[in-house]
Order: C-alpha cells, then sequence, then structure tokens
C-alpha cells in the first residue's frame, strides 16, 4: 500500500558549499531540521532545490540521500523531471524511481511542452506511463517554470481514476479551485497539497489535506499547528495566518538565498551559495539579514502564544 503523501511537506533546498558542491553534511542536519519541525513527507528535487541546476547524477543522488537519511521516519516524494525530450524524461524519471523514495512526481508543463492542451497532454502521459517505473506510486507538480501548466478537470479527474497517482501539488493559488479539486478526489488514493500560503490556513479550515509551499523552509511546526490545532483557536489561527502569509512573501525577495540565510542562522547551512542566484543577494535586497531577524522573531512571537494555550500540543522551538 502507497504512504500517504499529506500533511506538511516542505519542498527541499539544496545546501552547497563555496565552492557550488552539494553538502551532504548539512542537507543531514535540513531533513533532521524537517523532521523535527513536524513535516509529514519530503518533497525532494524540486524548484526549491534548483533541481533545472542540477546534473541527473546530482538529481539522483539527493533523491537517494533524503530516503536514506529519512529512512522510513516519513515519506519522501522526488521530481527532477526537467528535459524536454520525451526519451530524456524517461531516463531521468526512471533513475530517480531507483532510488529509494516513495513516490515520482512528474512536472505537468513538461507533457505538454508546446501548449498544445490536452491531447498532447494525454499522448505524452501515455508514453511515460508505457516507458518508466510501473512499481512506483505518482504524482503531479503544477511547476511554475518552464510555465505554469495547471491540469484541466479532465486530466485531474483521470489521475482520480488511475490508482498510481497519490498526490498533486497544487500551483492554482486560488482557493476555489483547489477546494473544488479536494472534493473531486473525495474518496480515492489522490491528495490535493496547496502550494500557496495566502490561502494556506483557509484551505486547511475548508479540508484540503496540507501544505506543500516555500515556506515550510522557515516555520513547518506553525503551518503543522495550524493544520492539527487551528480550527479550535480560531483567533489566533487567523493572526498567523495574517504572518505566515506575508512571511511568504519573501520569496521576492532572493529567494532560496534568503531561506538558506535563515537555514544559516538556524545552524544548519554553513554557507548560502546558490546556483539559480548569479548575483550577492545582500547587495541587491537591502536589509535582508534584518528580514530574517524578523522571521525569526515572529516566529518565535507566535511560538510563545501557541505554547502558553492552555489544552495545545507544544511547538518546539526554531532554534532547536
Amino acid at each position: 500500500m502507497p504512504a500517504q503523501i499529506e500533511g506538511i511537506i516542505p519542498v527541499m533546498l539544496t545546501p552547497f558549499n563555496e565552492q557550488g558542491e552539494i553538502d551532504w553534511d548539512d542537507l543531514e542536519a535540513l531533513i533532521e531540521w524537517y523532521i523535527a519541525k513536524g513535516a509529514s513527507a519530503l518533497f525532494a528535487v524540486c524548484q526549491s532545490s534548483e533541481m533545472v541546476f542540477l546534473s541527473l547524477e546530482e538529481r539522483v543522488a539527493l533523491a537517494r540521500f533524503t530516503a536514506k537519511i529519512s529512512n522510513g521516519r516519513i515519506p519522501v516524494v522526488a521530481s527532477g523531471h526537467i528535459s524536454a525530450l520525451m526519451h530524456a524524461q524517461v531516463s531521468e524519471l526512471n533513475a530517480i524511481s531507483q532510488t529509494g523514495i516513495d513516490a515520482l512526481v512528474m512536472v505537468t508543463s513538461r507533457l505538454d511542452p508546446k501548449r498544445q492542451g490536452e491531447a498532447a497532454f494525454r499522448e505524452n502521459l501515455d508514453k511515460l506511463l508505457t516507458h518508466i517505473n510501473s512499481e512506483i506510486p505518482l504524482g503531479f507538480y503544477e511547476c511554475p517554470a518552464p510555465y505554469r501548466r495547471l491540469l484541466s478537470e479532465n486530466e485531474f479527474k483521470a489521475c482520480c481514476d488511475n490508482e498510481r497517482f497519490v498526490v498533486l501539488k497544487d500551483v492554482s493559488c486560488d482557493l476555489d479551485i483547489l477546494m473544488h479539486r479536494v472534493a473531486l478526489a473525495g474518496g480515492t488514493q489522490l491528495k490535493v497539497l496547496n502550494a500557496n500560503a495566502a490561502i494556506a490556513w483557509r484551505s486547511m479550515a475548508a479540508g484540503a489535506p496540507g501544505f506543500c509551499g516555500i515556506a515550510n523552509n522557515y516555520h513547518p511546526d506553525l503551518y503543522r499547528w495550524l493544520l492539527e490545532e487551528g480550527r479550535q483557536h480560531p483567533e489566533l489561527a487567523s493572526e498567523l495566518e495574517v504572518f505566515l502569509s506575508f512571511a511568504a512573501l519573501t520569496e521576492g525577495f532572493g529567494y532560496p538565498a534568503i531561506a538558506k540565510i535563515y537555514q544559516q542562522r538556524l545552524g544548519n547551512f554553513k554557507s548560502i551559495s546558490c546556483r539559480s542566484i548569479d548575483y550577492d543577494v545582500r547587495e541587491k535586497v537591502y536589509a535582508i539579514d534584518v528580514l530574517v531577524d524578523q522571521l525569526l522573531q515572529g516566529g518565535a512571537d507566535f511560538r510563545a502564544r501557541i505554547g502558553a494555550l492552555p489544552t495545545n500540543k507544544p511547538v518546539r522551538s526554531a532554534t532547536a
């Protein structure tokens, strides 16, 4: 029986050393931090991982290492689906499927590279399903790069009907679309995970099964509290929603470097080196360190308020 891919799922960063190589010690520290902070599963080799800037060998190594360190404690899904040509997609997906991960995630736009619509998408999907590992559960990711390609309703229903598909990372960023999909998937194996922080709390309150966004690189424990306890404390949940929504806007301020600064402050990363950013983030984003200070302080303030609730489960310190 495939693992349930739901709850709070960080889109993983890739730590690099100053020479631009993957720092495996820092990656292990990051994985342990995600798990300690309440992650329900991990999404390795995704856009936040800078997957377009990684070789296939590195993508495979990242997926394998994440599965090894997780060691069954929580499920691991991975993508790394970046190629344009079908034969290359088959090769990379098959390689990543053999790394011990729990589900293999395909990027929707790669199945419709020329934006031709449903017929082209289904034709390419059928080809992939014929040639990739038939044993591993599958998912889709409406990744914004190379372009955001949302599943049509017919395509989505086909995923619900195919028991191999267990997860969709929804990038509609639209509460009505998201909850319509959640309703359509009800009673099936498919879990629809929202990627947008602005609608995270209200989607959870409406019954969405989790959150898979970039802000889980700052405070996955706070999103876990919203998912599990927020309905019991609606006023605090609404206040926390505002903080989390504005905190997530830092994606526009040199992400993923700003998230790496955050992880550096926690002691998990030695370097903030990125492959996807070719500029000095501190030169371009004024007072970025002050902004990170405020992210840390704001999270700590809400953890203190949550910890003071009479019947609440404890939320671990972000600095632990």
